[in-house]
């Protein structure tokens, strides 16, 4: 993981030479289409004060959970104690980005949504909210993690909610062979070089031209920024999207040669 400095001056680098966030000068109509009526879109949609009244109440929850670590650096076996209120402070996606998601999900609509790292179900629960008739299928290592992300989206009275507990590496490849496609897919896993690719080449044998993946993190440490270059160079992505925090990457054809994009979020 970089330092915070480090990281720091990354971001800087990147705000100065993103382009604005508005449109102007981006020629892709798919693109200028996210940036006008996604990426800006300032609506309070309905869900937003109800899963934040979540958040709220998460970042107030003082209860130590025993969890299994299966992130960058761990070690096989070992657990860690956190409390719920620092797990909702370090680990849950931010509001800025569960509503990006949501978004997302809401204007494009994918029929079959995966996510890689539940946490305590917030983003799960923002893209669920987004597109009721959507199958949502997501994932988590920790068992003490995933039994509250399941409680908290029964309090939130999602139903088309589906939570898979244990590590990526046991449950990913079977879980796919279940599914026809992947219309979209949020990965917030192992921080690794390794996984993110092992995830990233798994996904893509259920892609389909529509497809939307999305990667966290991806200028978290160099194996990340690694990572990064590895998706979006892929022959299979016609086009990627970064916005610092989150890596995007699409295969559609009308993308005649690989484009990429930086823009400011």
């Amino acid at each position: 993981m970089y330092t915070r400095l480090q990281l720091g001056k990354k971001y800087l680098h990147y705000y100065f030479t993103a382009s604005n966030g508005k449109g102007h000068g981006i020629h892709s109509p798919f693109v200028f289409d996210f940036v006008v009526n996604v990426l800006n879109d300032n609506r309070n949609f309905y869900p937003y004060q109800i899963i934040e009244n979540l958040r709220h109440q998460l970042l107030n929850d003082k209860t130590v959970l025993d969890i299994e670590d299966f992130g960058a650096g761990s070690v096989a076996g070992t657990t860690k104690r956190r409390s719920v209120a620092s797990i909702a402070k370090n680990a849950a996606k931010s509001t800025k980005l569960s509503q990006l998601l949501f978004r997302m999900v809401h204007y494009y609509q994918p029929e079959t949504v995966l996510e890689l790292g539940t946490s305590l179900g917030i983003s799960a629960g923002y893209m669920a909210a987004a597109n009721p008739k959507a199958r949502l299928i997501t994932m988590e290592g920790a068992t003490a993690i995933a039994r509250l992300a399941t409680q908290h989206h029964q309090w939130l009275q999602l139903n088309n909610i589906e939570l898979i507990t244990g590590n990526f590496e046991d449950t990913l490849a079977e879980t796919l062979q279940t599914l026809k496609s992947v219309d979209f897919a949020f990965v917030d896993g192992n921080h690794r070089f390794g996984p993110t690719k092992s995830y990233f080449v798994q996904l893509l044998a259920k892609a389909t031209p529509r497809s939307i993946f999305i990667f966290d993190d991806i200028h978290w440490s160099r194996e990340m920024e690694e990572a990064w270059l590895y998706i979006k160079g892929h022959p299979a992505v016609t086009a990627s999207i970064d916005l610092f925090f989150i890596g995007i990457v699409l295969f559609r054809p009308e993308f005649r040669s690989k484009q990429q994009f930086t823009i400011r979020f």
